[in-house]
Formats: structure tokens, C-alpha cells, sequence
């Protein structure tokens, strides 16, 4: 399990975003993730097998093997629709990760200087009902954990509520459902979406396709305006190591052998095509295009635009 480093995000300079069409994607900074972070989530990852890939250096790993992790959210708006992929870790949650553990981060002031204040947002897509992608979903006030977006739905698969409605969780996960999800579903905002085989559409220009195997009601979040499209990978893929090495899954997948046919079924539909793929955990640069590679693939960085932040 990673240790816990500094609890500050690194400093506000400016809000990086990509263009999707007529479309921004900001991508909202929580956390860097701390170097211990990659051994423990992807054991696999191997300093051996990072050196076979050296266009992962310098941005996605060091010289030394170390993968480059982040936490983050995605926020855009569509029409009049403003909307928000994944809320990260949050601020004064009891973890038992140490490195997620009481976190004082400046993430709502990044996402209110994205353009996006909480009361603003309408629409909060939670890719799965992992700690590190619901922890924004609240916030404290007045002694109790409430709702963070308070004029927003929140949408997840009913497929990933079910699942975990009948899973027997340790406690960890208990306190994460107390404080960042029951709060959203008692407050009557949360909205349960069934997501068949072929994906399905909760807004124009907004699709949630399933992505099992990180978890079984996993979804990917896929963006399009003007014929331009780009896939939120939410945790279907944690790092660019794994588009050489599909097979290489993460500790916490529920069905490692799902997740590695959900990897490679996107893969191989996004390969040398021009859709942009959003790393949920991507360090800077954070988004590219995936090419073929041999008999596997890469990523082909995408770099972001940058918007100066407000004082």
C-alpha cells in the first residue's frame, strides 16, 4: 500500500484542458500520487518491463522504473450541461491508505477556477464506487458529510450498485460508503443507469460504455462534438504501461481476466484512430492517442491547452 507523502497538491498555475470539437476537457488536479503508489497497484510493472518501453520516459516513468501516477477529475460542459467524471479522494476522510489518508487539498478551488463551482455542476458521471473516484462526492459541513454538488445527479451503473449492495466489505469501504456515497443516495441524488453491452447514451454527445473487470459495473465515459471523440478510461486503465502489456492488471481488480479482455477490447477499437483517451490516474500529460506498436501498442502524448487560473 502506497505511503503517505505531502497532503498539499502541487502549486495552481494554470487549468490544463483538451479540445473535443466545440467541446473543453478540464482536467481538475487532485493529488500526485505518491512513488509507492505503482509497485503496490501494479505489481506487474516490473523496473525490468518499464525499460522495455522507453518512450514512457520521461513523462509516465523515471529512469529508475518508477511509474508517475496522479489523481484527478475530468470536467466539461456539453450544451448547457455541466459535468463532472470521477471526484477523487476528497478532503478529511478517514483512509486506510496513508496516502489518501486526511488529504487538505485545494481541489475545489481548482475546479471553481476551471469554471466549474460546485453549485454550477449538473451532472456528476462516478465511473465506479471506488474510494479514490467518490471521495468529492461530500464534503463536511457542520459535523456531517454532505453533498459537494448539490444541484447535480449523479449517475453510476446499476450493475456497480448492485454488486456492492451484496458484497461483504471490510470496513475501509464501509466508512467510504458512509461518508461518500450513501450521503449522495439518502439525499435522493444518486441515479442508477442500466448500461447494456453496446453502451448507452444520457445526454447528447455524453456515452457511458461498460468496461468490466476493475469492478463488474465499471464504465468508460466517451465524449463527442463535431466528429471528434474522447474516451475517459476511469480505471479500466490505470497507466500507459499497460497498453504494451494488457495483461498486467491491478491489485484491486475483482476479475483480472475481465479487466484484461475489457483492456484489449478498447485497445483494439481505438488503435490508430484519432480518439483521445483520458487517463483517469495519467500523470501530465495525461491524454493521447492510442497507435499500434508491434503485435501490441502506445500511447502517443496529446498535450494539453492551458487556461491561465483566476488570482
Amino acid at each position: 500500500m502506497p505511503t503517505s507523502t505531502a497532503h498539499q497538491a502541487r502549486p495552481s498555475v494554470t487549468t490544463p484542458y483538451w479540445t473535443v470539437g466545440d467541446i473543453a476537457v478540464h482536467r481538475i488536479d487532485e493529488i500526485p500520487l505518491p512513488p509507492s503508489t505503482g509497485p503496490w497497484l501494479l505489481p506487474d510493472a516490473t523496473a525490468d518491463v518499464i525499460a522495455q518501453q522507453p518512450w514512457l520516459r520521461p513523462e509516465f516513468a523515471d529512469d529508475e522504473g518508477v511509474l508517475h501516477l496522479d489523481s484527478h477529475s475530468f470536467a466539461f460542459t456539453l450544451g448547457t450541461l455541466r459535468v463532472l467524471v470521477d471526484t477523487g479522494i476528497g478532503n478529511g476522510k478517514t483512509r486506510a491508505n496513508p496516502a489518501w489518508h486526511d488529504l487538505r487539498t485545494d481541489y475545489l478551488r481548482r475546479l471553481t477556477d476551471a469554471g466549474f463551482p460546485p453549485e454550477s455542476v449538473d451532472l456528476v458521471v462516478l465511473t465506479h464506487l471506488h474510494t479514490d473516484h467518490v471521495g468529492w462526492n461530500t464534503r463536511e459541513m457542520e459535523g456531517t458529510w454532505a453533498p459537494t454538488f448539490p444541484n447535480a445527479r449523479y449517475l453510476t451503473s446499476r450493475t456497480e450498485w448492485d454488486f456492492w449492495a451484496g458484497y461483504d466489505m471490510d470496513e475501509p469501504r464501509r466508512q467510504m460508503f458512509r461518508d461518500s456515497v450513501h450521503p449522495i443516495a439518502d439525499a435522493g441524488l444518486l441515479d442508477l443507469v442500466d448500461v447494456p453491452d453496446g453502451g448507452v447514451d444520457v445526454a447528447p454527445g455524453l456515452r457511458l460504455t461498460p468496461t468490466p473487470g476493475h469492478t463488474p459495473g465499471h464504465i468508460a465515459v466517451q465524449v463527442s462534438s463535431r466528429g471528434e471523440t474522447a474516451l475517459i478510461s476511469g480505471d479500466l486503465v490505470h497507466h500507459p504501461v499497460q497498453l504494451p502489456h494488457p495483461h498486467i492488471g491491478s491489485c484491486v481488480d475483482i476479475d483480472p481476466e475481465q479487466a484484461e479482455v475489457s483492456r484489449r477490447n478498447l485497445f483494439a477499437s481505438l488503435a490508430d484512430t484519432e480518439t483521445l483517451i483520458l487517463g483517469t490516474h495519467f500523470p501530465e500529460p495525461t491524454a493521447g492517442r492510442v497507435i499500434s506498436h508491434g503485435d501490441s501498442y502506445r500511447l502517443t502524448p496529446v498535450p494539453p491547452k492551458r487556461h491561465p487560473l483566476s488570482e
